[in-house]
């Protein structure tokens, strides 16, 4: 540094030297000498820059040696984008052309991988590889679906698909399955799921996909078929999408693991509710055939069915149902896995459309709102209730005496089962737990709890106190039969009979 400002310091005095000798030379000489003297004055000049010069690129070399990092080489091919734009493989952004091949070619390209990485073993990693559908609305007339070598860590995003008037109606419009696992029907899963154990399903299950992205589209099914199909896939996000038009499923998952649903909307008909035709909806908004998987802050505004569940382990957060109500035959959330729910429905939205388990097993409904007169069914298959919790809810209704939970059939194995906390407003709360009050100067006292008891002719466990202010009797529980609790003493005295009962425990 002190090298380098000597140097500029010397250059800076030599040329006020040569600057002050020619002011000189013009001011003291005469006419004839200062034309002679404009050859020397001009060679003078020319020596100090081209000194300045040599000076100065000596000082930018040695600065480059000591402190700029030399620019790296590379190879145009090697940082090449992996955002794969569809509009110049030929889609047409207006939707007045067919779209599909020129969507197809995008898809296959970003499946082809430029590394050697795997994500699970035989799942080739994409490397965050994404597919830009550039705000467009593409016209589609058959499934975009992925290759069927598999893949993962993709993302699909940014604009709307929309199925032309001859796509299959059997199909969806974007398809996450290989040829074989589209072929499986969805009864054969079904059965194998409501027969065999979580792990069992999962250790026969060959995933296909894993890490897939879609995101921020809208996807109109034309009323033929669904939206999107999600088959034997590992940890599929489904975010932000608009899905309308469905005659099947809005989204259809199955088998596979972990598929995330959340901030949606869906819907077969696009409506706000109060809909005239709202009778004749059909179809279901998510279907969910396999295990663990989430529904979380997702709207459902038409269909026949909301949410059916026939896997295991799954969560349902924040979910608003008003897809068709309970009085047109519609259902909220359908829980068809008869003997191994294990569901989660938590913080939902019930609109008048209510919720249905098959003999359910550790079900757990809490911090949910009913409204409308919606409530939840129990529906006895082989009579097994077990470890079921539904509490802390809210229940609103019209005044019309319908009761907050009911039973369909008859249920002869039941075992930890607590429904107790509820609250309801022109509805019949409806128990496990019940605690009762009766007074009187008697030998007897009665409390009847078949009015808040869900299950007839049930009691496990019963609890009293007796409180008199005159000498104190000998009194014993005489009887439980009927959903009644009978009290008795030996001598008549006034008091204050308070009783809690328990029908959950087996």
């Amino acid at each position: 540094m002190e090298v380098s400002m000597g140097r500029k310091s010397f250059v800076f005095s030599l040329f006020m030297g040569l600057l002050a000798s020619l002011v000189v030379i013009h001011v003291y000489c005469d006419d004839s000498k200062i034309v002679g003297l404009s050859s020397r004055y001009y060679d003078q000049m020319n020596q100090m820059q081209g000194l300045k010069t040599s000076l100065f690129r000596r000082d930018l070399i040695s600065i480059a040696h000591s402190s700029v990092t030399p620019t790296p080489s590379y190879d145009p091919q090697v940082l090449s984008t992996r955002v794969y734009h569809v509009i110049p493989y030929g889609a047409d952004p207006t939707g007045k052309t067919d779209s599909t091949k020129a969507l197809l070619r995008a898809i296959s390209d970003a499946f082809v991988s430029v590394n050697d990485k795997v994500l699970m073993q035989g799942i080739k990693d994409l490397g965050g590889a994404e597919i830009h559908l550039q705000g467009g609305s593409y016209l589609i007339s058959s499934p975009l679906r992925l290759p069927s070598s598999g893949g993962g860590n993709l993302l699909i995003h940014g604009g709307t698909l929309r199925a032309s008037d001859d796509f299959p109606t059997n199909r969806y419009l974007i398809e996450l399955s290989t040829s074989a696992s589209s072929a499986l029907s969805t009864t054969k899963v079904k059965k194998q799921s409501a027969h065999s154990s979580m792990e069992e399903n999962l250790s026969v299950s060959s995933y296909t996909y894993e890490d897939i992205t879609i995101k921020d589209l809208m996807l109109d099914s034309n009323y033929r078929g669904g939206g999107i199909s999600v088959i034997n896939s590992l940890r599929t996000t489904i975010d932000n999408c608009y899905i309308v038009h469905f005659t099947t499923n809005g989204v259809l998952v199955q088998s596979g693991h972990e598929t995330y649903i959340r901030n949606s909307f869906l819907g077969q008909h696009i409506t706000a509710g109060g809909d005239h035709n709202e009778r004749n909806f059909s179809g279901t908004g998510i279907n969910l055939m396999g295990n663990d998987n989430a529904v979380t802050d997702v709207i459902i505004f038409s269909a026949q069915i909301g949410v059916m569940v026939s896997g295991q382990a799954n969560v349902l957060t924040g979910v608003h149902c008003y897809n068709k109500a309970t009085g047109w035959g519609g259902t909220g959330i359908y829980l068809r896995l008869p003997g191994l729910t294990q569901t989660r429905i938590i913080n939902c939205y019930m609109d008048y459309t209510g919720i249905v388990a098959e003999d359910p097993v550790q079900l757990h409904i809490s911090n949910s709102f009913f409204l409308g007169d919606a409530f939840i069914v129990l529906k006895s298959i082989k009579g097994v209730i077990n470890g079921v919790n539904i509490v802390d809810n809210m229940f609103s209704g019209s005044g019309k005496g319908i009761d907050i939970v009911q039973i369909n059939g008859n249920f002869g194995n039941i075992d930890q089962v607590v429904i107790d906390r509820n609250n309801a407003r022109g509805m019949n709360l409806k128990a496990t737990v019940a605690r009762g009050f009766t007074q009187g100067n008697e030998t007897s006292w009665s409390v009847d709890f078949n009015r808040v008891l869900l299950f007839p002719n049930r009691i496990r466990h019963v609890q009293y106190s007796l409180s008199t202010s005159e000498s104190f009797p000998n009194h014993a529980l005489r009887n439980v039969s009927g959903n009644r609790v009978l009290v008795e003493s030996n001598v008549a005295v006034p008091a204050d009979v308070y009783v809690t009962v328990d029908q959950g425990l087996n």
